[in-house]
């Protein structure tokens, strides 16, 4: 991570009392999206906006589900699935799981390396 994600993360948590969505493995993922993704998913995961986070992660899924259409992508179904765990305590226990996946098998992706889409 570079040194102004770095302060984002602290940022980040000085603010929430905890990581982004309480599991540091997700902070550092969220670390790892472009600065304006990643302020709007750190809002959302804020204990505070559950009623904003909730519909916003059931529309994420809705579009990830009709990814075929033109705007629409399947990256919007993991993402809606993450903020929807949040406050689904069945979703929450499969997210850990898959969290658990990319510790063991893509450790680069949590690791303190460069995000992908830098410049530098």
């Amino acid at each position: 991570m570079s040194a102004g994600t770095d302060d984002r993360a602290r940022s980040r948590e000085r603010a929430t009392g905890e990581a982004a969505g309480g599991d540091p493995r997700l902070d550092a993922l969220v670390g790892r999206l472009p600065p304006r993704v990643s302020g709007t998913v750190t809002y959302l995961l804020q204990p505070s906006n559950r009623w904003v986070r909730m519909p916003a992660g059931a529309l994420l899924v809705v579009g990830g589900v009709l990814s075929f259409l033109p705007v629409l992508g399947i990256w919007m179904l993991p993402l809606g699935l993450a903020l929807l765990a949040e406050d689904v305590p069945g979703l929450r226990s499969q997210r850990s799981k898959i969290l658990d996946w990319i510790e063991r098998r893509k450790p680069h992706w949590l690791g303190a390396g460069s995000r992908p889409n830098d410049q530098t």
